[in-house]
């Protein structure tokens, strides 16, 4: 499929937008929360552990992680997402974590930028998601495009993310999602690695997600609300004052991260469930956890990291990870496995 050349350079341009509005304006929901404020671990006084035995691996999706934290998908198509992801890659490598990159749209549709995605090199034992979104299966895109944007990453999986309120709001936005579940059905049988399907901020219901796994998605990312709002995002970028109000209006629009969790993982026990949506620090990824989640995704941190140095995202690797520690060590728990299921987290409200 080759695209017109000004539509290419407006994805290019969107994404440059993208990462400056995200560090230097306010995109946070204010109004609604991750709700994981809503618990409060049990403290153990006396937790009978050696901090030193403790671990804090586990495998998603079949491979090996270092730790239960997913560098959530971000951005690619332009020269600062190239330094921004290879810091990432390179991080993720050093600790073993996962990571996905942002929509591989625009290396579709111009090639030449392809390699501001492909962090393979830097990190060749990560777990890598490629991303596209689902929408653009109702605009001329289907296994070849999919199948490209795995190959550029070599990755292990193929997110699709799913945005209709971005969508809304966005200038020019693919609005038309309908007959998309139909087409995800014949991807998911048809693509060599598996899908996540993942929302971008407004969470993932209880009953979609049946419909996305009966669909025959092998992963959910709920990205709930409580983080960083797109409809805000968007807002920034309108190119009239509709758009702008309707990113106003609904810049607090969605389902907390912490609700998606535990209403997915009560229909669907054993689905790799990946939690993300305003998740800031490891106390917030040890509470996903416990609620039912596998693995925790971050953005915002990792992306105000990576604008820094690749010295600053190890360092908020490093912290996040003796985070997660602190949790269990502080709740008499040795593993990820035993927290989840040591009823350490309890609803306070």
């Amino acid at each position: 499929m080759n695209a017109p050349t000004n539509i290419s350079a407006q994805t290019q341009n969107r994404k440059a937008d993208h990462i400056r509005i995200c560090l230097e304006e306010d995109v946070q929901s204010h109004q609604i929360t991750n709700g994981l404020e809503r618990y409060r671990f049990t403290h153990s006084c006396l937790p009978e552990l050696n901090h030193n035995d403790i671990d804090v691996s586990t495998t998603f999706l079949g491979k090996h992680l270092g730790a239960p934290l997913l560098i959530s998908s971000m951005t690619g198509g332009t020269e600062q997402a190239a330094m921004i992801n290879q810091r990432l890659a390179q991080v993720a490598q050093h600790y073993k974590i996962a990571m996905g990159v942002g929509s591989q749209r625009v290396a579709v549709e111009k090639p030449q930028v392809a390699d501001t995605f492909a962090v393979r090199k830097y990190a060749p034992d990560v777990l890598l998601f490629a991303n596209l979104g689902a929408v653009q299966l109702n605009y001329k895109y289907g296994l070849d495009e999919c199948l490209r944007v795995v190959d550029i990453l070599e990755a292990d999986a193929l997110i699709l993310h799913i945005n209709p309120l971005q969508e809304c709001i966005q200038p020019k936005g693919d609005t038309n999602f309908r007959g998309l579940l139909d087409k995800i059905s014949i991807l998911c049988s048809k693509l060599p690695v598996p899908v996540i399907a993942k929302e971008v901020g407004n969470g993932i219901s209880a009953a979609i997600a049946q419909q996305l796994i009966a669909a025959g998605v092998a992963a959910i990312d709920v990205a709930g609300a409580g983080g960083t709002s797109w409809a805000k995002v968007e807002s920034e970028r309108a190119e009239s004052p509709l758009q702008r109000r309707l990113g106003i209006t609904f810049a607090d629009w969605g389902l907390p991260t912490a609700e998606c969790i535990t209403t997915i993982r009560a229909i669907a026990p054993y689905v790799p469930l990946i939690a993300s949506g305003g998740l800031r620090h490891g106390l917030d990824v040890a509470a996903a956890i416990a609620l039912g989640a596998d693995i925790a995704g971050l953005a915002m941190p990792f992306l105000q990291a990576a604008a820094t140095s690749e010295t600053a995202v190890a360092e908020l690797a490093e912290v996040l990870i003796a985070e997660i520690t602190t949790v269990l060590f502080c709740t008499g728990n040795t593993t990820l496995y035993q927290l989840k299921h040591s009823g350490s987290l309890q609803r306070i409200e």
